[in-house]
């Protein structure tokens, strides 16, 4: 047996092991409350759908608080994918093609929205909407610009590492070929970003369904809380195992989409490495 195979990295293996099970567990605990058939959320009292469902007024399904707060998270993560998504994918072509001192003062601007503490971003959008740009009332509509404004610099990121990725060989030999600059981006770039801009995508949805920070600071009432808030607000003055379902639908709206977004890359990366292979490309 060789040394390296009998020096083995168990101390660092027990400490991962364990922040896994230090996060995770009081996770799992809060799902498993949510199907509790009573209304402790200590105390296990047997096995259902109760709060889902079952309950006539305090499940999920028939509280039009806890309703209205999940449908107000899923309505604005669709929207914050559908509108950053393509911005993002095109500022990510732009930046990659642009050059020059300003492309790199560009490209920190970019990136400012994630080192910037999310607390001050919150606040800084909260001004901004009530002393500046007052035309846009405060509610869905801006916290629809503020996620926007943050999930923007993940599609950034993902895209522009894969465009990076993939060079200017394909697109170049598309233009050799009589493609024009737009038959080369719609057929040949865009085809090759579509695992990059679909992970992307699905980040945005989950971060835009999670995100508390800047959904509270420009929501107004009842009628723009998400989730995050409702969980907030409500696990003090109602702590009902129904906060606990909605919190877990919550949880299973971001696996999901963590658990897509790695099905389809992995599916169309392996689709895509065929394809080259078939034209006799094996480096990507």
């Amino acid at each position: 047996m060789s040394a390296g195979r009998r020096r083995r990295p168990w101390a660092l293996a027990t400490f991962t092991w364990l922040y896994v099970a230090w996060s995770l567990v009081p996770v799992l605990i809060a799902v498993q409350f949510s199907f509790n058939d009573g209304r402790s959320r200590t105390t296990w009292q047997g096995a259902s759908f109760r709060w889902y469902w079952g309950d006539p007024f305090a499940s999920v399904a028939n509280d039009p608080s806890l309703r209205l707060a999940l449908t107000n998270s899923l309505t604005l993560g669709l929207f914050t994918l559908l509108v950053a998504t393509p911005l993002g994918t095109a500022l990510a072509l732009g930046l990659t093609r642009w050059r020059g001192r300003a492309s790199r003062a560009s490209n920190s601007l970019m990136l400012l929205p994630l080192a910037t503490p999310e607390i001050v971003l919150g606040s800084a959008l909260f001004i901004v909407f009530s002393e500046l740009y007052t035309v846009v009332p405060l509610g869905r509509s801006a916290q629809l610009i503020g996620h926007v404004t943050f999930s923007m610099s993940y599609v950034v990121v993902i895209v522009r590492a894969r465009l990076l990725s993939i060079g200017s060989e394909y697109e170049t030999a598309a233009r050799d070929l009589g493609a024009s600059r737009t038959q080369a981006l719609r057929t040949v770039l865009l085809p090759l970003l579509a695992p990059a801009v679909f992970a992307a995508a699905m980040i945005v949805f989950a971060a835009s369904m999670d995100d508390f920070v800047v959904s509270s600071f420009l929501s107004t009432d009842a009628s723009s809380v998400t989730v995050p808030i409702k969980l907030y607000s409500g696990v003090r003055t109602s702590p009902t195992p129904a906060l606990n379902a909605l919190a877990t639908l919550l949880l299973l709206g971001s696996v999901l989409s963590a658990v897509l977004a790695w099905l389809v890359l992995r599916r169309l990366r392996r689709d895509q490495t065929d394809q080259l292979a078939q034209l006799g490309v094996t480096d990507v």
